[in-house]
């Protein structure tokens, strides 16, 4: 069970910009293997060329999922492909060892015009499988895929959600060695997403599984591993998911400033978070107290009543992940104001957070001002599981029989 079923070595894959230079330099590489000599020569850069994939190793066992993660454009599904055979690597060597099932992108390797049900058929013996193995699991890849009223229409005809439903089915259901899943999460809904995961689980322990996804949550969740690429590079890797996560949050980090909205009625000036002794820190230690002080002046002297404060603390992901909403009283709006709210605990997971700061006048609830991601800070801790909030709780180890 622990045989090495997929190993990269020194893979790299380059492409051109220029679609006249792109087709000649196709004609020279297919001049040269016929030759004998190596695709794509011996790792130059041609005109107009860049490396979409560069110099990547990694080896994986069954029973390992590997997790690939990076920016858009850092050369994922490039390298799926590969390891798939859809395209040659310019450079390097890849090994591949047993069955090899994939689901890259949306609808690839269905016929639009055939069917639900021929298209299984056409992919299982692709595969191998006979056509008795094939009637044994077409049940299992419908009944998986919740799409039985319409497993005989042409797959031309299916919704984006249901042809990844099908294609994961197929996928999940193959008893493949290697499974390579590309983004399969992205479209389907919640209780596919739940179906997804659970299955994802079982086939782990029977294969070998590479799984590209910008969700951190979802790569926490099934993944041992954690690969990051960055402009085609493998940027680190390793089981210490924590580590890996925290790398992509920097790389993901961008000059984000914040933005203004609301009637203008209120004015907010500063959002600064502090730490558990008062002062103005961006990086908090889990578990430890710290503070938000928020301070603001009114656009005109109206009287102010009954003005509530809503904070919002999401993800780098821009989930929400946790609200604060607070009722600050009768304000004299001819003054300026600060308000501080004092927070007994950091209970968040490593990683960084953004605050969003609204507040709200009159008793319909009026926007006078919201400023998201008026402020981020950055949490330290080991990274425990993949939710955002951590609880903490007083434990109890009972022996025997005793009750719980």
């Amino acid at each position: 069970m622990s045989e090495t079923l997929i190993r990269v070595e020194g893979v790299s894959k380059k492409f051109c910009r220029s679609l006249k230079k792109s087709l000649w330099y196709g004609l020279q590489d297919l001049g040269r293997e016929m030759t004998g000599q190596r695709h794509g020569g011996n790792g130059e850069l041609r005109p107009d060329e860049f490396w979409a994939v560069k110099d990547v190793s990694f080896e994986l066992k069954r029973g390992e999922c590997l997790g690939l993660i990076g920016r858009n454009g850092a050369g994922k599904t490039t390298l799926l492909r590969m390891l798939n055979g859809l395209i040659k690597p310019d450079t390097g060597r890849i090994e591949m060892r047993g069955r090899v099932g994939a689901l890259i992108a949306l609808g690839a390797g269905f016929n639009p015009i055939l069917s639900g049900r021929e298209n299984i058929k056409v992919n299982a013996s692709v595969l191998g499988l006979s056509k008795r193995e094939i009637d044994a699991k077409l049940k299992e890849v419908i009944d998986f895929a919740e799409i039985g009223e319409f497993i005989d229409s042409p797959v031309q005809s299916f919704s984006s959600g249901m042809q990844v439903r099908l294609g994961f089915a197929v996928a999940a259901a193959l008893e493949s060695d290697i499974l390579l899943l590309d983004e399969v999460l992205a479209v389907g809904d919640a209780a596919f997403r739940v179906k997804c995961f659970n299955r994802i689980q079982e086939i782990i322990k029977r294969c070998a599984v590479i799984f590209v996804s910008h969700s951190m949550p979802h790569v926490t969740r099934v993944c041992s591993q954690l690969l990051l690429l960055h402009r085609g590079k493998c940027l680190t890797h390793g089981s210490k998911l924590g580590q890996v996560v925290e790398r992509y949050h920097e790389i993901m980090d961008t000059a984000i400033t914040p933005s203004v909205e609301g009637s203008g009625k209120v004015q907010i000036t500063s959002v600064v978070v502090l730490n558990g002794q008062k002062k103005p820190c961006s990086t908090l230690v889990h578990g430890e107290p710290f503070s938000i002080v928020i301070q603001g002046q009114f656009a005109d002297d109206k009287l102010i009543r009954t003005p509530k404060l809503l904070i919002s603390i999401s993800d780098q992901e821009d989930t929400n992940v946790a609200q604060v909403y607070e009722l600050l009283g009768t304000l004299n709006a001819d003054k300026k104001f600060t308000v501080r709210l004092d927070l007994k605990i950091a209970l968040f997971n490593a990683g960084r957070y953004w605050l969003t700061v609204n507040i709200l006048v009159g008793d319909k609830g009026e926007l006078a001002c919201v400023i998201r991601r008026a402020a981020t800070f950055t949490v330290q801790h080991d990274y425990v599981g993949f939710a955002p909030i951590i609880l903490p709780s007083t434990t109890e180890v009972i022996s025997g029989d005793g009750p719980p």
